[in-house]
């Protein structure tokens, strides 16, 4: 069972993570505009950013590099001063990486979408003359974004391109350049060890499944890796309400996934303070606690409180050993030890209502010996505070 109160310090690890998106080569903050909008709520304080020398800041001076927009966005998120999902798309996939291995703790997710490979292209330089060849030139760059998407109408391709519009000629070239060569933190396994989504466009001739498969994934510890159908290189702008769901869908399992590790890391603090106070908070006011400790369910908040805490008592250890979650019902295995060195091993079963409540938790005990002799205890030191029925008596 987990000490969790939205009014407790405990409420941030619970709550909602900020979006930060930040975009790729030759585009800027308002490529995101559409995703955002279909994201609704969970996306009302995102962060769009813009990156130097593009976007709305078009025209700011160099010295370029992708380690210098890395702390360019570092400093944005840090001042923040909350979680974080941090989201790149192409070159800003590079960028979000690094900023991510530099939060690290702030950052809760991060999402490549189709994400050119932090080790960079390494293209050869004869291909790279066509990029550099972008820069000044509106026409070419509305041909190379025609050439690697699929689904751009003219009024959503006349907006992407209107972006690189903006940026310095000279600029082009270089940022090019960064993409393609790449960080030297590329050639070895990411340094941000948290939740991963990586997202292609499936019709992207540019970030392929194989550039995906080789140079992306493999940095990674078990990335989630997703698709978004009739798309090329810009999913988000292509098809943002597909791109926003299958955001949405991944970060609904990251959520659960940590409310449950939270959940775990809260109920045993409860349990080494071993107080009542620190499993008050959790509990909603109706809780049912069924136990095979307990001859019947024990309920209401007041009740369930006082037998837990002098259940911790009891434990002369305790060691959760594996844990799992599924919707609102967290899985808590664990073994230990009371009564001079007696072993007991159990499950817990934690459900949660929509408030992040306790609402209903099931103990399962084992072995049978230990578990009567656990509810004769725990009956012993709760005389006079719950009904005796409750428990077991040998005599």
């Amino acid at each position: 069972m987990t000490s969790h109160n939205p009014s407790t310090a405990h409420e941030n690890a619970h709550a909602p993570s900020t979006f930060v998106f930040i975009h790729g080569f030759l585009d800027g903050s308002t490529a995101w505009d559409e995703v955002v909008a279909d994201l609704g709520d969970r996306a009302a304080d995102a962060l769009r950013v813009d990156l130097p020398g593009m976007g709305k800041r078009a025209g700011e001076p160099g010295p370029h590099s992708l380690d210098r927009f890395a702390e360019d966005v570092a400093t944005q998120v840090r001042a923040l001063a909350r979680p974080i999902v941090l989201v790149g798309q192409s070159m800003g996939a590079q960028i979000a990486e690094l900023v991510a291995g530099q939060l690290d703790e702030q950052v809760r997710a991060l999402v490549l979408l189709t994400p050119v490979p932090l080790a960079g292209t390494e293209l050869p330089d004869e291909v790279m003359k066509t990029f550099h060849a972008l820069g000044g030139n509106p026409g070419a760059q509305r041909e190379l974004r025609r050439n690697f998407s699929t689904s751009l109408d003219e009024e959503r391709l006349e907006t992407l391109s209107r972006l690189g519009d903006g940026v310095e000629a000279a600029s082009v070239g270089v940022f090019a350049d960064m993409w393609n060569r790449g960080h030297a933190l590329g050639a070895q396994h990411s340094r941000y060890k948290g939740p991963v989504l990586i997202v292609r466009g499936e019709a992207d001739p540019f970030v392929t499944a194989e550039v995906i498969s080789s140079a992306v994934a493999p940095r990674f510890d078990e990335p989630v890796i997703a698709s978004v159908g009739n798309a090329g290189h810009w999913p988000h702008v292509e098809q943002p309400e597909a791109f926003a769901r299958v955001l949405s869908e991944f970060l609904a399992t990251v959520d659960r996934a940590r409310s449950a590790a939270v959940d775990r890391q809260d109920w045993t603090r409860a349990f080494e303070q071993k107080s009542v106070t620190a499993f008050a908070d959790a509990f909603a006011a109706d809780i049912v606690l069924e136990a095979s400790a307990l001859a019947k369910p024990v309920i209401g908040a007041e009740q369930v409180t006082a037998v837990m805490a002098a259940a911790s008592t009891i434990y002369e250890a305790l060691a959760f050993t594996r844990e799992a979650t599924s919707g609102l019902r967290t899985y808590l295995e664990w073994e230990a030890q009371a009564f001079g060195g007696d072993k007991l091993f159990g499950v817990t079963i934690l459900s949660k209502n929509e408030r992040g409540e306790i609402a209903h938790a099931a103990i399962h005990h084992r072995p049978l010996g230990g578990a009567l002799k656990f509810s004769a205890e725990l009956g012993r030191r709760v005389h006079g505070k719950v009904d005796a029925a409750h428990f077991f008596s040998a005599a």
